[in-house]
């Protein structure tokens, strides 16, 4: 985490992912064999409610969450943007290619989506009707979407573009206060943040159970249809994640000057430390010593490379989009131009709003306000959440890749200045 920009120290969240996994696995297995008995039917009693307690659990968190950590990660980037030229450019840089990725995956993975669409009959067994699709917003339906009579209203409603927006600019305009009230409002959303970031911690603990009593019933209703709209799934969403990690690669080449033989070397230590943690964070000193080996200057990477790790996820927007995108295709969600365009843009704020989560935890603090925005339902996402496991690999190896080529493109302009 940057010392410069005073990041908020959050508490250390632990999410049981492979227990979640294996919470899936195996209440579709329980649910195929167990089909059409008398012991399934007993099951279901109990499993059933249980999957959708823990989904309204889940739903209930969002709103909070996501208002405190919008607040305090705008805040910190806005911190680090004035802390003279290198910062600046850092950060300018970070908000291109994270609007640039968000845009990307609302280009391409419609268009992945048309040219392999979900099996027809893997589509219903996932969406399973959890929830009715919502309807998309016209244009002048979203001008005042994005500025409601009452923004508690709007909160409670879970409309999340005005809520984002609102606290993108409620911090914009506290940097214009004087320090002691403005460090108390930062205080205050540090503590929602934080406290919410535990309750959360405390549902996702109960991921398993949840999980299983939503596979259970899905399998119980579709057999094994659900397990290839799952890997169809996977396959969309890393492929968003694929292109971010290939983007990297051309802006070392091309705006960080590297060679392509040697950027490739040097990245492989980072990426096989990236793989094995599934952490940014965790990769640091490798990406430290991968920039040592690229002819980076220290006193450059040293500064860079942690705030990359504390404010840029190069492939939160895409990937988030992705996953968004796919649920909307899964539950016969139309998405207009103009509400892909409003998901770009909450994926952008809340990507600055993620901080360094478990890939679960920032799976449901950051797809949620983005499936929301654009009126796309919620409730598949309780069950996607259990594979997170394997896209946030991707995930990981391409924030990685960004992190180290954006240090080595503004440690470039830099000299050349």
């Amino acid at each position: 985490m940057s010392e410069y920009a005073e990041a908020a120290k959050f508490p250390e969240i632990r999410v049981p992912a492979g227990l979640t996994f294996a919470g899936l696995v195996l209440g579709f297995a329980v649910g195929v064999l167990l089909a059409g008995t008398p012991t399934l039917d007993t099951l279901l009693r109990f499993a059933k409610p249980a999957g959708e307690l823990w989904l309204r659990a889940l739903q209930l968190t969002i709103v909070p969450l996501v208002i405190g950590l919008v607040y305090t990660g705008i805040s910190q980037t806005l911190a680090a943007a004035g802390g003279g030229r290198l910062a600046r450019r850092a950060v300018t840089l970070f908000c291109v290619v994270l609007l640039a990725a968000g845009t990307m995956s609302a280009l391409v993975v419609p268009a992945l989506l048309s040219a392999f669409p979900i099996p027809a009959r893997a589509a219903a067994a996932l969406s399973g009707g959890a929830a009715e699709a919502g309807t998309v917003p016209g244009f002048s339906e979203i001008l005042l979407a994005m500025m409601p009579d009452n923004i508690f209203a709007a909160a409670s409603s879970g409309a999340m573009l005005p809520v984002v927006l609102f606290v993108s600019v409620f911090a914009v305009a506290a940097t214009r206060i004087s320090a002691e009230p403005r460090r108390q409002l930062g205080l205050l959303f540090e503590g929602l943040a934080s406290a919410m970031m535990v309750v959360v911690g405390w549902v996702l603990m109960l991921a398993p159970v949840g999980v299983f009593g939503l596979a259970i019933t899905l399998a119980a209703a579709s057999g094994s249809d659900a397990i290839a709209a799952l890997a169809h799934y996977i396959l969309i969403v890393v492929a968003a994640g694929t292109v971010v990690l290939v983007g990297a690669y051309v802006v070392a080449i091309t705006l960080g000057g590297q060679p392509v033989a040697g950027f490739v070397r040097a990245m492989l230590p980072v990426h096989a430390v990236a793989i094995s943690t599934q952490s940014s964070l965790a990769s640091l000193p490798a990406m430290l010593a991968a920039t040592r080996r690229l002819g980076v200057r220290e006193s450059t990477a040293d500064f860079v490379l942690p705030l990359a790790v504390a404010i840029f996820r190069a492939t939160s927007p895409a990937m988030n989009m992705a996953v968004a995108i796919y649920v909307a295709y899964l539950t016969g969600t139309p998405l207009s131009p103009l509400a892909l365009g409003a998901g770009v843009l909450v994926a952008f704020l809340v990507s600055l709003s993620s901080v360094s989560l478990p890939g679960t935890l920032s799976f449901v603090v950051s797809v949620g306000p983005i499936a929301l925005a654009m009126g796309v339902p919620v409730g598949p996402l309780a069950l996607l959440v259990a594979v997170e496991v394997l896209p946030d690999i991707m995930r990981t190896l391409g924030n990685v890749t960004a992190d180290v080529a954006v240090t080595a493109a503004v440690d470039r302009k830099h000299q050349a200045d």
